[in-house]
């Protein structure tokens, strides 16, 4: 099912990521595709507000790769933006830290994801104009 929506700010963003967050069940992906400054963090401070995880505590994890947040579920919150080979990808262990219980995967830059994600939800935002972003959520 794929919806579409528009958001007039960066607080609208987190609102409608709280909203799926909330949905979310242990063992989901949600891989987030944009431009740099899209909104991809400020999407993923809504799902970990929605766990029940202080949003202010959430960053862009560009530089250590991989966060780890606890609330009622943990939330990893991985960046492969600085990632170009398939090789330094699959030295993360993606699926081995996502098969624990309880966790619920999101990651910046799928689209270098060498390989699709079954069951994923994905999400594209982009930049229209201004503080206006339309955020496509496609979900199985």
């Amino acid at each position: 099912m794929r919806q579409t929506y528009l958001t007039s700010s960066e607080q609208d963003t987190v609102d409608l990521a709280c909203r799926l967050g909330s949905e979310l069940r242990p063992g989901a992906w949600v891989l987030l595709r944009g431009d740099l400054g899209a909104g991809k963090t400020a999407f993923i401070r809504g799902i970990a507000r929605a766990r029940g995880i202080d949003p202010e505590a959430v960053t862009s994890p560009t530089f250590v790769l991989i966060q780890e947040y606890r609330g009622d579920v943990t939330l990893l919150h991985i960046d492969l933006y600085r990632l170009e080979s398939r090789a330094a990808i699959d030295d993360l262990g993606l699926d081995e830290l996502a098969a624990a219980e309880g966790t619920i995967v999101a990651i910046e830059w799928a689209e270098r994801l060498p390989t699709p994600v079954e069951g994923a939800i994905t999400v594209t935002i982009e930049d229209a104009g201004g503080d206006t972003r339309r955020i496509t959520i496609d979900a199985p």
